[in-house]
């Protein structure tokens, strides 16, 4: 042994492993290592409430990063609307969208809104109180199967894995799904974006909405790719102004909603959802919507994983687990759209976290 092995090894009390010896100088790391460059967190956007000598900040978002080695341009911004977890590993355990596309070059931004997770802190008064039958709701809601219990077949989950069930269940926050809160996200998420750069905006669920919002706040939004999204926002003159439910929808005027035909938007649907009295109707609404973007000169798709191979996929597509095929049809749509360009050496600034 040589170097800081040889002296860890002399050192060593027993029951103590010796890690392996870095790579020789000059030999590049293996493509299962992440080497990154920078990695931290700050807070975006919110409120002061108050008066002088009696204040609070409140109603801020929580970002956390981390910059690879020979990053990528764009920068991609995961939107949860269960926690950040579910970005950050498999249902199994494994490596999750966080650590695939960071191996994959890309900069990542995990997204907690004004009032969630890490960014609790409000400017308004909120309680509490534990739902009853969260576990089975979210069974049929996360389409693990037709009812509690029954799974569908093939369903991308390890139905006989105790522990991956219950960290599912253990990887929720407590949601405020109104529009007047998608609106309050979307403000503090503009705030962060346009620190970050310009950023691709990853969602899933209720994420989707709150992020249509935000590209409409910052011109630094280049693309989004919404996981199944039950909220969407639609243009004030379409006619059809229906009250607006939990999930939305959210009316703009058709001035603002010209910015979603800027930027290239893909709707993600997993599987059994054709046939779901829920999610089915709200696939087609996003067919709708993705027609409406492109009839006003936009780029808007919707992908369904059976029609592109993938099957038995949930309501969490990036944490199911075939999240790297997953993965390689996101990676293909920001190639298609020159989304996942390396910078120029000289002439690309960087953003405040990179420096």
């Amino acid at each position: 042994m040589r170097g800081w092995a040889a002296l860890i090894a002399a050192t060593c009390l027993q029951g103590c492993s010796v890690a392996p010896e870095p790579p020789a100088a000059g030999n590049p790391p293996s493509d299962d290592v992440i080497t990154l460059v920078r990695q931290g967190s700050f807070e975006a956007g919110g409120s002061v409430i108050g008066t002088a000598g009696a204040t609070t900040h409140c109603d801020h978002g929580h970002v956390e990063y981390q910059i690879p080695l020979g990053r990528r341009e764009t920068s991609l911004f995961l939107w949860h609307s269960s926690s950040a977890a579910a970005w950050q590993r498999r249902w199994d355990g494994g490596p999750g969208f966080e650590s695939i596309f960071l191996r994959r070059k890309f900069p990542v931004y995990i997204w907690d809104g004004p009032r969630v997770g890490r960014a609790n802190f409000g400017c308004v008064a909120y309680s509490y109180t534990p739902p009853q039958g969260a576990d089975e709701s979210s069974f049929r809601a996360w389409r693990f199967g037709p009812s509690p219990g029954v799974w569908f077949d093939g369903v991308q989950f390890p139905t006989r894995d105790a522990d991956a069930w219950d960290q599912a269940m253990r990887a929720r926050y407590d949601e405020f799904d109104t529009v007047e809160n998608a609106r309050l996200e979307a403000k503090a998420a503009a705030a962060a974006i346009d620190r970050i750069g310009p950023s691709v905006l990853v969602t899933n669920s209720a994420g989707g909405l709150r992020a249509m919002l935000a590209a409409l706040e910052s011109d630094k939004v280049v693309g989004i790719v919404a996981y199944e999204t039950p909220g969407l926002v639609w243009p004030d003159d379409v006619g059809e102004n229906r009250r607006a439910g939990k999930y939305g929808p959210a009316f703009v005027s058709s001035a603002e909603f010209a910015k979603l035909t800027r930027i290239p938007i893909q709707f993600v649907w997993g599987d059994n959802v054709r046939a779901s009295a829920t999610w089915g109707p709200l696939a087609r609404e996003t067919e709708r919507l993705a027609e409406l973007i492109n009839a006003r000169g936009g780029s808007a798709e919707v992908l369904h994983l059976p029609d592109a191979g993938l099957h038995g996929n949930t309501h969490l597509p990036f944490a199911d687990l075939n999240n790297g095929a997953v993965a390689d049809l996101l990676s293909q749509f920001l190639a298609l759209h020159g989304l996942d360009r390396h910078p120029r050496e000289t002439s690309v600034p960087q953003a405040k976290e990179d420096r």
